[in-house]
């Protein structure tokens, strides 16, 4: 961009230094406008904050772990999961999604509840049905 303004003998306008660039307009004009104001310091300025540190600490990740890879006391739903995170953990509460998406990426865990039986289902046909089913 620098290049391009530089050389160019009259003004350029955001709309013909963003199709030289080959940018979106606005992303143009707001390098336009930082180099305009602080120079060359206002370009290589990085304003993002950096890592945002997880609510879930190591802690209630091995707790996570443990509860998820037992086959008795495991969860049925995410809800179940935040509850008993807020009760043992974070009393503040914490965000649905942010369980849902750590549980996932770092379990690969799918919370499904099987579906119900029906209430007038015989059981001794049920065992008949899986000794005979090859």
């Amino acid at each position: 961009m620098l290049l391009i303004i530089k050389k160019s003998q009259v003004s350029l306008s955001k709309m013909e230094l963003a199709s030289i660039l080959k940018v979106n307009h606005n992303t143009a004009q707001k390098w336009r406008k930082s180099y305009f104001e602080c120079g060359i310091d206002g370009l290589l300025f990085d304003a993002r904050v950096g890592f945002k540190h997880s609510i879930i600490n190591s802690e209630i990740h091995q707790a996570i772990e443990k509860k998820l890879t037992s086959p008795k006391k495991a969860f049925t739903s995410y809800i179940d999961l935040i509850n008993w995170i807020v009760e043992n953990y974070i009393p503040n509460g914490i965000n649905y999604h942010t369980v849902n998406k750590y549980v996932k990426r770092h379990f690969g865990a799918k919370l499904k509840v099987s579906r119900k039986s029906h209430l007038k289902k015989d059981l001794n046909v049920v065992d008949t049905f899986k000794k005979t089913s090859v």
